[in-house]
């Protein structure tokens, strides 16, 4: 399935058109989308797609789309996550994920602007696979890992460098955190929409020019790994986001160094979620 919130409404997206939940249920599922990344409300979601009859679905402005997990209780993320990116960065691959928090209050929707706070000049840019977590986990095994994801969605980590890097402790959530830094969707792809969900192509753009691509087999530590790990420490929650890392090619490891300023257009795509594509404004 393809699920979104769409004007902060639950709803199925069925090829080029919306099915609005709570009218298709009767009432059964209310309008928040947090219906969507409950995995117990799976099978209805998908009874509904299935019975859902033309004049149920409409036409939508994709304008109106937002991140499917807006009030994230949550959001984890890896730092050096792709096997390309240490090797940009002249790191030695990490035995260990080296994990931060955003703050829910950066999320943003797919195309919303990216807001530059004056005087921020090393604003960066990291196009990410992002999972949505479905059910709670605690010490959950690799294994188990995909069977309690509710989805996979796209993602940007845009980072103030200058503040990440400001002596004398160098720090993450914060820089990472501002309003908007975190524009996540378009969509949500339930995991059975993967032939290999440990094998997604996520790719960015700066104005027309592409500065990253990769996949999540170059991960260093898979999408299960990462979970697990995270879970031995901190209890999951649906509606959880999980950042898991970006390709090589981002702005601070470019020569020339490439980095976001007012009028370019960051664009990100996830295979199988679809393209966001986030102005860049003060």
């Amino acid at each position: 399935m393809k699920l979104a919130n769409l004007a902060g409404r639950a709803t199925v997206i069925v090829g080029d058109r919306a099915l609005d939940v709570e009218k298709a249920s009767s009432g059964a599922l209310g309008p928040d989308p947090a219906v969507l990344y409950d995995l117990a409300n799976h099978d209805e979601l998908r009874r509904l797609e299935r019975s859902a009859s033309d004049a149920d679905l409409v036409a939508y402005d994709e304008s109106r789309l937002g991140p499917v997990s807006p009030r994230a209780p949550k959001i984890l993320a890896v730092a050096l996550n792709y096997r390309g990116h240490a090797e940009e960065s002249g790191i030695p691959i990490p035995e260990a994920p080296t994990a931060f928090g955003k703050f829910t209050s950066s999320l943003a929707g797919p195309y919303q602007p990216v807001i530059v706070p004056e005087g921020i000049d090393k604003c960066d840019f990291e196009a990410e696979v992002v999972v949505v977590i479905g059910r709670t986990m605690r010490a959950v095994a690799p294994e188990a890992v995909w069977e309690g994801i509710a989805g996979v969605t796209g993602g940007q980590d845009v980072t103030d460098r200058r503040e990440q890097w400001r002596k004398p402790l160098n720090q993450f959530t914060f820089a990472k955190s501002y309003d908007t830094f975190s524009p996540c969707g378009p969509l949500m792809a339930t995991v059975d929409e993967y032939d290999d969900p440990d094998d997604i192509e996520v790719a960015g753009w700066v104005d027309d020019l592409e500065v990253q691509r990769g996949r999540t087999s170059d991960l260093i530590f898979s999408v299960p790994e990462l979970v697990s790990w995270l879970s031995t420490y901190v209890t999951l929650e649906p509606g959880d986001l999980v950042f898991t890392g970006t390709p090589a090619g981002c702005g601070v490891r470019r020569v020339p160094r490439l980095y976001l300023e007012p009028g370019m257009t960051l664009t990100t795509e996830v295979q199988g979620v679809g393209t966001m594509r986030n102005p860049i404004s003060r």
